[in-house]
């Protein structure tokens, strides 16, 4: 497949997975996600700023404006590539502008950092409802020219224009990260380094789902999937602080930039629920595990490991599944993974408790007894290569619940929900890894 080329949802794998080569010595390799959920605004954002101002008309979505997305990759290289999506879209996406630089501070850029970024060759390009399209390469001088360990924890911002009005903008809720766009009206920016044209900040990313870049070959890549206890709720706003972002340092302090760790967490997410998704039916937590594998995995660039924490969600009030069905789904979902990408390493991770959360649709009796049977079988069912107890490092022995220490909240300083861990608790799961359970064996 040529960069450039528009991919609907029934055609991802094997086109997807062509890309691999940049040269003889390296390969694209996956340095970030933001899983898409659905159409805004349905979805469970985090600290989220009033967007009424950026996106006056939900159903309209973005109308001739610039998003300054800043996301941070965990691996950098000299050559990047970029993934748009429409998946949830009911309209043509016409995109253009698009620009990739280092961000200096708020939407600001490190004068000199910004590029141009091409789809086969071309400034524009318009997606389909439901499609997705890579950008052509774009160098990055700015990461050849440094040592990438100085680039550790830098953030890369993609600039693009959406050209005439968007229709329902596909999007990941739960950035935690401060993003930033322009006036509906206002045309485009992304060729400029400044700060003026972005007046209007969001807690989410939009219409942007994957970034690449090269690495040599081999690398391996680490991806986190669940729910809102991977994509981050109760983590600290712009603090990279979730439990995959301890993991990824504890990595990379032993194997510098040669792993890979990225989230394709989504709160709110089931392994089995919902049935159906679409931009006609949506809900909050996004198609089930089993429905996004294939795009949120599978489609992906180099990955080696799937570490999964999940099933909070179908247990609750909101997904009423069984035991027996969770279980299932794990199983079929592994078996899946394999067979799409032979030598995959695939982790189990314990479940999180719940009890006494104070989320109507948490924390009583019934759902923790099928965590636990959950978790039984996640540790002796001999399914997994390996088993993470995320369990065992946040509960508090004495209440069946998270540990005092793990409740308050830490993105806005509130009371917690006794069902998402805070830093402290992301902290004690990022350092209970053990790296040999996910790093691929030899």
């Amino acid at each position: 497949m040529l960069a450039g080329t528009v991919l609907g949802t029934g055609a991802l794998a094997a086109p997807a997975r062509a890309q691999q080569a940049v040269t003889g010595t390296e390969s694209w390799v996956t340095a970030w996600t933001g899983s898409a959920q659905g159409p805004y605004p349905v979805g469970n954002p985090s600290a989220q700023p009033n967007q009424s101002f950026a996106f006056p008309d939900a159903a309209e979505g973005a109308r001739d404006q610039t998003f300054r997305l800043v996301l941070r990759p965990d691996l950098w290289g000299h050559r990047a590539r970029l993934r748009f999506t429409n998946a949830f879209g009911t309209r043509p996406l016409r995109i253009g502008g698009v620009h990739a630089g280092l961000q200096y501070g708020g939407a600001a850029l490190l004068p000199g950092s910004n590029r141009t970024v091409l789809f086969n060759g071309a400034a524009e390009a318009t997606i389909p409802p439901g499609g997705q399209l890579w950008t052509d390469a774009v160098e990055l001088p700015f990461a050849a020219e440094a040592d990438a360990a100085l680039l550790m924890g830098r953030k890369l911002a993609v600039s693009f224009h959406v050209m005439g009005s968007s229709g329902p903008m596909t999007w990941h809720a739960k950035a935690l990260q401060t993003s930033y766009v322009s006036p509906p009206g206002s045309g485009a920016h992304g060729a400029e380094e400044g700060e003026a044209a972005f007046p209007f900040s969001t807690a989410s990313w939009f219409f942007l789902d994957a970034v690449d870049m090269a690495a040599p070959r081999g690398t391996p890549v680490v991806l986190c999937f669940g729910d809102s206890i991977t994509d981050g709720t109760a983590s600290t706003m712009n603090g990279d602080d979730r439990w995959p972002d301890v993991l990824s340092r504890r990595l990379h302090a032993a194997l510098g930039n040669r792993v890979a760790v990225v989230n394709a967490g989504i709160g709110g997410n089931q392994v089995v629920g919902p049935a159906e998704y679409g931009p006609q039916k949506p809900f909050p937590g996004g198609p089930s595990a089993l429905a996004r594998l294939e795009r949120d995995i599978i489609s992906l660039s180099g990955i080696r490991t799937v570490v999964w924490l999940e099933g909070t969600n179908d247990f609750s009030r909101n997904g009423n599944a069984s035991f027996e069905a969770v279980r299932d789904g794990m199983r079929q979902g592994v078996e899946r993974l394999r067979a799409a990408i032979p030598g995959i390493r695939v982790v189990g991770a314990t479940v999180t408790p719940a009890l006494g959360s104070s989320s109507p649709a948490h924390g009583h009796a019934e759902q923790d007894e099928k965590r636990r049977q959950l978790n039984a079988f996640i540790r002796e069912g001999g399914l997994f290569d390996a088993v993470v107890d995320f369990d065992a490092a946040t509960r508090d022995p004495a209440t069946g619940g998270l540990k005092p220490e793990m409740v308050p909240d830490s993105t806005t300083g509130a009371a917690g929900d006794r069902l998402h861990p805070n830093r402290a608790g992301y902290l004690a799961m990022g350092m209970s890894v053990p790296p040999e359970a996910v790093l691929p064996k030899g």
